[in-house]
């Protein structure tokens, strides 16, 4: 497998995202909501919205689980409330 470049946008090309393991995508048995890197986590959250709501949950708990990884601080309310981690 290529090494992802840290500069990388939050795009990938099609070869790109056919190249990553599923455990690094969101909804892995989707292959949707890659997540190799914490610009795409940060995407990932961006484009939560778009998630089917019965998939939102396992989405969130992803997002929170990479973003731990790559140090990125979860800011979208929806996320953390789909995750079951909002203060309210």
């Amino acid at each position: 497998m290529r090494i992802i470049s840290k500069a990388m946008t939050d795009r990938l090309t099609y070869e790109e995202k056919k190249e990553l393991p599923d455990a690094v995508f969101g909804l892995p048995e989707r292959r949707e909501y890659p997540m190799p890197d914490a610009a795409h986590v940060r995407a990932a959250e961006a484009y939560f919205r778009y998630c089917p709501d019965d998939l939102k949950p396992r989405l969130a708990r992803a997002i929170l689980q990479r973003a731990k990884q790559f140090g990125v601080e979860v800011k979208s309310a929806a996320v953390l409330d789909a995750a079951g981690e909002s203060d309210s």
